[in-house]
């Protein structure tokens, strides 16, 4: 299949579960020797906290973000072990643009690693827990999302803005835990099918995470950034990057910029793909992806059998 027809999207927070890529760590190399590499980078045995450590030791940020994104990056490695064909294009929602840049070349494993924890206790930090919050909202339009928060950041005083427009009709908002609380009782009254508040430890993405975006440019300037070898679409525009010095740029923004991607899936379409392959944990963004645009076909890589299965359909098509 001509690789242009692919595209690979790496998933972020909220796919971490325990016990996770237990088939795929038994049954190929790549992941055994990713995960181990991880592990030696950052001192602990991630795979026994992956499969015996406690969800909510997990959910630390600073955990999850390194852990997610070893995840997906064993899962290329088998994928490229097993033969799989190269994609045309990559994505990754907030955390896993991440990922998409390491297995597109223009970040090093190790160094990624170290900076995602780092990322991870950067975000964690820059708002004391219990002073942030974020909401997930079905059903309403984007203008009026924005509308809304915009109102409600005015009569509480504090930050409530959109921060992922995930897909048409699923948009999460975030900042101060009172104006999300405002901004959520305003958006029920306008139509909201649902206003779910999430269970998140910080409100990410939001003005409140330039302290966090700061400090993780200070890293970011010391690690060597490349030009990808594979275009990937970042969260900020929605757009590829062929300039290592953008690239960091970008790193940082995204901390504190919203997720833009439902146009980074129509960025995807765009380029040609009619194949979304999820490279990691869930099916999260296979789900997002299909709302957007039912006309693509989406796979998933978690589990050997949809690994090689994957591998069939699309060296067959």
């Amino acid at each position: 299949m001509p690789e242009n027809l692919i595209a690979f999207v790496f998933p972020g927070q909220g796919s971490q579960k325990v016990g996770m890529l237990a088939a795929a760590h038994e049954r190929f190399h790549a992941v055994r020797d990713t995960f181990a590499e991880a592990s030696a980078v950052l001192g602990y045995d991630m795979w026994d906290l992956v499969q015996n450590g406690e969800q909510e030791a997990l959910n630390l940020t600073e955990t999850t973000q390194p852990v997610l994104l070893t995840s997906s990056v064993a899962l290329w490695r088998a994928w490229l072990e097993q033969g799989g064909p190269l994609p045309g294009i990559m994505a990754g929602h907030s955390l896993g643009e991440f990922s998409a840049l390491v297995c597109a070349g223009a970040l090093g494993f190790a160094d990624a690693v170290q900076l995602v924890q780092q990322r991870g206790a950067f975000m964690q930090t820059a708002v004391p827990v219990g002073e942030g919050a974020m909401a997930a909202i079905i059903g309403l339009e984007d203008e009026a999302i924005n509308r809304i928060c915009s109102d409600a950041a005015a009569a509480s005083g504090g930050v409530v803005s959109a921060v992922n427009f995930n897909s048409p009709g699923q948009v999460v908002i975030a900042g101060h835990t009172g104006a999300v609380d405002e901004a959520i009782g305003r958006l029920k009254e306008a139509g909201a099918k649902r206003a779910m508040p999430l269970p998140v430890s910080a409100p990410f993405h939001t003005q409140l995470m330039k302290p966090a975006g700061e400090r993780l440019a200070e890293v970011v300037a010391g690690i060597t950034i490349s030009s990808p070898k594979i275009p990937v679409v970042h969260n900020v525009h929605a757009a590829p990057e062929q300039d290592p010095g953008r690239i960091r740029e970008l790193l940082v923004e995204q901390i504190y910029s919203p997720v833009q991607w439902t146009r980074c899936v129509a960025t995807i379409v765009n380029s040609g793909a009619i194949n979304i392959v999820e490279c990691g944990p869930g099916k999260v963004l296979s789900g997002l992806v299909r709302r957007i645009d039912k006309s693509l076909q989406c796979f998933s890589l978690e589990e050997p059998d949809d690994l090689l299965n994957t591998l069939t359909a699309l060296t067959e098509q």
